[in-house]
């Protein structure tokens, strides 16, 4: 078993483990505020695919600023393991909650489909699809609100991925490997009401063929929930995605209007406070409640809900700044495929730490002593506390369900956050470089990979760039941009000046490079080649923009 911990924290307990990897209860040493940290498995820390996924999970959490999905602190990576550093909600799990108690009424039901809709809606305001909303990933804290938890398997929208996702709550496009879309999420939201309503799901399969059959083809049961709501599950649960609600801010304004006129004004309030009653009735399964060590940090008291006058601390939520992660990501990506070397005598953890720690504490920018800045040091977490575990719990109650997330894609495109960049362009060197007394030859060029490209903003996108060599010599990479109305790359007119990047040092180099389009085409397209010219002649990628996608 791997043992390597994140330094700078004292873990207590594990939360839940699956095939994944675990997630720990610990306490920020400086500050002695809770938080959950989230290992990747020894198993699959030795496979780049599953460890690109866990960055890109750590990036997208970076990037999505929401008070309904449980927040990322910092991502570290070593040589020795990889762990996301994320805010502790002290909740229930939806699953744990459904077990124990049965199912819910009808107000309590739309009060905790609301509010994890809402968390999709952030997630679908920047272009990510979660994939794999269920019971299991929906906590509800004692306050009767709730948050959306493990985007371990999100994309961006239109990304073809394959068959991806928890049978039970996959939508009948899911089924066929369609490109990932809002309207799915949406799906699976209200499969995961219906079971809030009747205490099972949607269709009772009894194997993967079964199950998909039954998503694809069967009537949808509305008849088991009450009237008030069966319009509400009809149109979440419709087989064609274009006959449901298109985002979830949409499925939003249908449950209020229909919460509305069938239980009155009071029916939020009352539904929350049927839920707290009963995450009140499990106390044992709250983090709070376990053996977290104890601390005298006034900052480090467990808030249970929003609250206003976090002052400072509410500025330690990453938002831009926590795009930082994602640059930290790819350096490091390379230096562990490059291979990090110790000095002698050196403490390899602490050369990790100060490798691969990327923080969003309140007022540090990258820096040195001159600008008055602290080092890039594992930093302060808010004191909101949550337990999002992306996991199984260890608790039987969940553990029992059998909900597993299935995926037969080969590679999931990674989301790549937006950057606070000037408009040109930002490179990040994956790998070090190395000073030779004399200059190697130019190797040769094995592979050029666009690994993700979305657009960021009305004018703005995001590419990330992935090159292969067969020896450490200097090439360079020159990056292009073209816009059209017709969607055949060929026939795209060229945007602003292409940008070449010069690199050596190393055999695996990424580059993060943003560009504003000036062009108004509905299709933007990337292409990347080097000097020396690679054996597959270079990679591009084309996306059709959300302005066009929503007419």
């Amino acid at each position: 078993m791997n043992t390597w911990a994140v330094p700078g924290y004292t873990e207590s307990l594990e939360l839940g483990s699956g095939a994944s990897g675990r997630v720990v209860l610990a306490v920020h040493e400086e500050t002695g505020v809770p938080v959950a940290v989230k290992y990747l498995s020894e198993a699959l820390r030795t496979r780049p695919g599953f460890v690109r996924e866990f960055r890109a999970e750590a990036r997208l959490l970076g990037g999505l600023e929401s008070p309904y999905v449980t927040g990322l602190y910092e991502y570290v990576e070593s040589p020795d393991g990889a762990a996301i550093v994320m805010e502790l909600v002290d909740g229930v799990s939806l699953r744990a909650l459904l077990s124990g108690q049965g199912p819910l009424d009808p107000e309590a039901a739309l009060v905790l489909l609301k509010g994890s809709l809402l968390g999709l809606d952030d997630a679908h305001r920047i272009g990510v699809v979660h994939r794999d909303y269920k019971p299991a990933n929906v906590l509800v804290v004692p306050d009767g609100t709730s948050k959306l938890v493990d985007f371990g398997i999100a994309v961006d929208a239109g990304t073809k991925v394959g068959v991806a996702g928890t049978p039970a709550y996959m939508a009948p496009e899911q089924w066929t490997g369609a490109p990932a879309s809002p309207a799915a999420d949406v799906y699976a939201a209200t499969a995961t009401f219906f079971e809030c309503l009747t205490g099972h799901k949607p269709y009772p399969g009894d194997n993967l063929a079964q199950l998909a059959l039954q998503h694809v083809d069967s009537p949808v049961p509305a008849e088991e929930v009450p009237e008030s709501v069966r319009d509400l599950v009809r149109r979440g649960l419709a087989k064609d995605p274009r006959e449901r609600p298109a985002h979830a801010a949409a499925f939003v304004t249908e449950l209020e209007a229909v919460a509305g006129a069938a239980y009155g004004p009071g029916w939020e309030e009352r539904g929350r406070g049927r839920l707290a009653a009963l995450v009140a009735l499990l106390p044992l399964l709250l983090p709070s409640s376990r053996d977290t060590p104890r601390t005298t940090t006034d900052t480090a008291r467990t808030v249970l809900g929003p609250e206003p006058g976090l002052g400072r601390w509410r500025s330690w939520r990453p938002s831009r700044p926590g795009m930082l992660v994602a640059g930290a990501a790819v350096l490091l990506a390379a230096i562990l495929s490059y291979g990090v070397q110790h000095p002698p005598g050196a403490d390899p953890q602490e050369a990790a730490q100060a490798l691969a720690t990327t923080s969003a504490r309140p007022g540090v920018t990258p820096g040195g002593p001159a600008d008055g800045t602290a080092p890039a040091h594992s930093s302060a977490p808010p004191p909101t506390s949550t337990a999002s575990t992306g996991m199984s719990p260890s608790d039987p109650a969940t553990a029992a369900t059998g909900e597993s997330t299935t995926s037969t894609a080969a590679a999931t495109t990674t989301p790549s956050a937006p950057e606070t960049t000037t408009p040109a362009a930002t490179a990040t060197d994956a790998t070090p470089t190395t000073t030779a007394p004399t200059s190697p030859a130019p190797p040769a060029v094995k592979d050029v990979a666009v690994s993700s490209f979305r657009q960021t903003g009305p004018t703005t996108a995001s590419a990330t760039i992935d090159i292969t060599t067969d020896g450490t010599g200097p090439i360079s990479v020159t990056v292009s941009w073209s816009t059209s109305d017709t969607g055949v790359q060929l026939a795209g007119t060229p945007d602003g000046a292409s940008q070449t990047f010069e690199r050596s040092g190393a055999t695996q180099y990424t580059l993060t490079v943003d560009h504003t389009f000036q062009g108004t085409g509905c299709y933007w397209t990337v292409q990347a080649t080097t000097t020396p010219a690679s054996a597959d002649g270079g990679a591009s990628q084309q996306l059709l923009t959300r302005g066009c996608g929503l007419r």
